[in-house]
């Protein structure tokens, strides 16, 4: 049986693993790769880097609108913003599953 306070740890070990459930479903949602964009004779270019064993590619995606842009700059700033509450809410887990580690399994 557990007591008031590790009831309470227990429900927010459970809130926690539901919030990384969360932001991961929502980091595979975004599009992959980051936009770049390359001036070749004076004309300007997009290409999509993506990481593919360890070494960036870049896919040519030609010339593309403002509202393209702003999508992935968008997508970037939110990708960003996930793992930065990703990494935080993995090591929140860590310290409630080892405050609630004692005799009891958790």
């Amino acid at each position: 049986m557990r007591g008031p306070i590790k009831g309470a740890l227990y429900e927010e070990l459970q809130n926690s693993l539901r919030m990384k459930k969360a932001y991961e479903k929502e980091l595979r949602e975004l599009p992959s790769g980051s936009l770049s964009m390359k001036e070749i004779r004076g004309n300007e270019y997009a290409y999509i880097a993506k990481r593919k064993g360890g070494k960036v590619q870049f896919e040519y995606r030609g010339k593309i609108s403002e509202e393209e842009k702003k999508k992935f700059q968008e997508a970037k700033e939110i990708r960003a913003r996930d793992r930065k509450l990703l990494a935080r809410v993995k090591k929140q887990i860590k310290y409630i599953k080892g405050a609630l580690r004692g005799k009891e399994p958790i």
